[in-house]
């Protein structure tokens, strides 16, 4: 069995396929895709090493991914029992009604509750953040902030823990892989710390750095700053 923590080498249109539907649990990602680091580092934080990770180059992908594992033919999937799931928050629920390990959704009806609405809110962060990255210097706090005084105000609302449910949980798997990106590009593209003013944002982050489970997926830096350049790129060519 391989270690929690290992991966395959990033398979892309020239490599062959591993030996599909042969009852070895794999998980599909890629190594910079924030919606797969979800399912990865809860993968991880679970200890579930007997689901392979299988990292899938985006911009040079198998022709078999597509044809013979997920015909959606993006990233997460997971390949178990014989079938293809794919949607993050989707796998998140799966991971933890089919397999063992720490629950990452809370039983407590309060908790629950406030999970359900967390994760609801993930999609507005990410849309209001790209808008705001997409926005003129002036206009990044306008777009950007609210949503991410959201997330300071949901910080305290349980006091057992430093994370979003008090203890750490599917919430805090939502949020990671997208605040660690803003952390990153925003300073760098457009000159705002979205912890200003935040402590419990920041104590988050903090935190966030002594899972192993978590810190064993982050993307490189570098990597995530050449992809948001040419979003910006992108965006600009727009105007």
């Amino acid at each position: 069995m391989a270690a929690l923590h290992s991966i395959l080498p990033v398979l892309n249109s020239k490599s062959e396929p591993p030996p599909l539907f042969d009852g070895t649990p794999r998980l599909y990602v890629s190594l910079t895709c924030p919606y797969a680091q979800r399912v990865w580092i809860a993968r991880n934080y679970k200890g579930l090493n007997q689901i392979q990770i299988v990292p899938i180059d985006l911009q040079d992908r198998p022709a078999w991914y597509k044809e013979k594992v997920y015909p959606a033919n993006k990233v997460p999937s997971l390949e178990h029992n014989g079938k293809v799931t794919g949607e993050s928050l989707d796998l998140l629920d799966y991971l933890d009604n089919n397999f063992e390990g720490p629950k990452l959704i809370p039983m407590d009806p309060e908790k629950k509750e406030a999970a359900n609405e967390l994760l609801k809110y993930t999609d507005t962060l990410t849309k209001n953040a790209f808008i705001a990255f997409s926005k003129p210097d002036s206009g990044v706090v306008q777009e950007s902030g609210p949503a991410f005084d959201y997330l300071e105000s949901a910080l305290g609302k349980f006091a057992d823990g430093p994370f979003f449910l008090g203890q750490f949980s599917v919430v805090d798997i939502a949020y990671a892989p997208f605040v660690e990106r803003f952390q990153i590009v925003f300073p760098r593209f457009k000159n705002y710390d979205i912890t200003d003013d935040r402590p419990k944002l920041l104590k988050w982050i903090e935190e966030l750095h002594k899972i192993d489970a978590y810190t064993a997926t982050k993307a490189d830096p570098e990597k995530i700053v050449e992809t948001y350049k040419k979003r910006l790129a992108d965006y600009q060519k727009q105007l």
